[in-house]
């Protein structure tokens, strides 16, 4: 749309040269017009209305579409379909649940279901974000030159994280990776707890202890080191009039507020060199046949492999979503449970995991 806009300023600017060029011969610039916020979308594009069968002026539209018959699939839902899927949890606490958990109970949830992604203590790895560590003043630094020691800027949950309640809807409705939804409320207070507690994050002025139980109203007392590190503000009932004025002033984000008409600077024409060959010395064989492979009674080839490779290597090939054949330390508390326990499990389902039937 601002595409659109710049077009019409284009045209508008071409006629004034015509009736005034001996003014404009002398003007390197030209400051483009600003639409008011009444003109603009809430993302602060201009927003344009449909008069007399034209779109921004220029454009024909088909009126005839409005006027077609509504098609009206579907039905209104009931109370408790929309209660269903009120679920979230506001900045300002609205929509929080009772519960409890502690730092401790919370430890155990995060090695269960948390660590295989986001590393112990929440240090991150596996291409996970990291969950714990960093300062809040690191959100300041500007990483100019990393060759002069210069660190980036550091994002988690203590440095910037605003709210302790959109993290408490954030582990709810989106944790675990593999089966979200599927922790109890305590569980996510229990998690929440935790990730408190290794970010150093006060509760109502206090370090968090092992055993310190965490209900909605402890919770509730928590201020982020970062809830005012946002901008602009858009919270409350003005924050959609904040955002749109915000969008709309193009030095928030680098858009230019005057065309050059004389003496611009060239643009740097950037080339992109590529080889045109594929890179292979020598070339590939052209023989398409394969060796044979004796099959054996076990080993990759046996019908148990098999029956792995098509109803379970989906999950269990990557370490980001289930244990893998050969890491001994994610299976080690599976196996404690014994292996009648991993028999019914991988028969009946389990969590994440479909039934396989027997």
């Amino acid at each position: 749309m601002l595409k659109m806009n710049n077009k019409k300023i284009s045209l508008f600017a071409s006629i004034a040269i015509c009736f005034t060029a001996p003014a404009f011969a002398a003007q390197n610039e030209v400051t483009l017009k600003v639409p008011s916020l009444k003109e603009r979308a809430i993302d602060g594009a201009i927003e344009y209305k449909v008069k007399d069968g034209t779109y921004a002026g220029s454009y024909k539209v088909n009126t005839q579409v409005s006027k077609l018959k509504k098609v009206g699939f579907g039905r209104t839902p009931s109370a408790a379909e929309i209660k269903a899927g009120d679920i979230d949890v506001r900045y300002d606490w609205q929509g929080l649940p009772d519960g409890k958990g502690t730092p401790a109970e919370g430890e155990e949830l995060y090695g269960k279901h948390c660590t295989m992604c986001h590393g112990d203590f929440g240090a991150g790895g596996k291409g996970y974000p990291t969950l714990s560590g960093g300062e809040h003043d690191s959100l300041k630094n500007q990483l100019m030159d990393p060759a002069q020691g210069d660190e980036p800027p550091h994002r988690a949950i203590g440095s910037y994280w605003p709210y302790a309640s959109t993290l408490w809807w954030y582990v709810k409705t989106a944790m675990p990776f593999p089966h979200p939804m599927s922790l109890t409320d305590d569980e996510v207070y229990s998690i929440v707890a935790y990730l408190l507690s290794v970010n150093e994050i006060q509760v109502g002025g206090e370090d968090l202890d092992d055993d310190t139980v965490l209900d909605k109203k402890k919770l509730m007392s928590v201020v982020m080191p970062n809830v005012d590190g946002f901008y602009p503000d858009v919270n409350g009932k003005d924050g959609a009039q904040n955002m749109k004025k915000f969008l709309s002033d193009g030095k928030n984000y680098g858009t230019p507020t005057k065309r050059c008409m004389k003496n611009c600077k060239p643009g740097e024409v950037v080339k992109i060199k590529a080889s045109l060959d594929d890179g292979v010395t020598p070339p590939p064989s052209q023989k398409r046949d394969l060796p044979k492979v004796e099959k054996k009674a076990g080993g990759a080839d046996s019908k148990y492999a098999t029956m792995y490779e098509t109803n379970c290597k989906s999950c269990h090939g990557n370490k980001a979503i289930a244990p893998v054949p050969g890491d001994k330390e994610a299976w080690a508390a599976r196996i404690k449970e014994g292996v009648e326990t991993l028999h019914e499990h991988a028969i009946k389902g389990f969590k994440g995991m479909p039934p396989k039937g027997g």
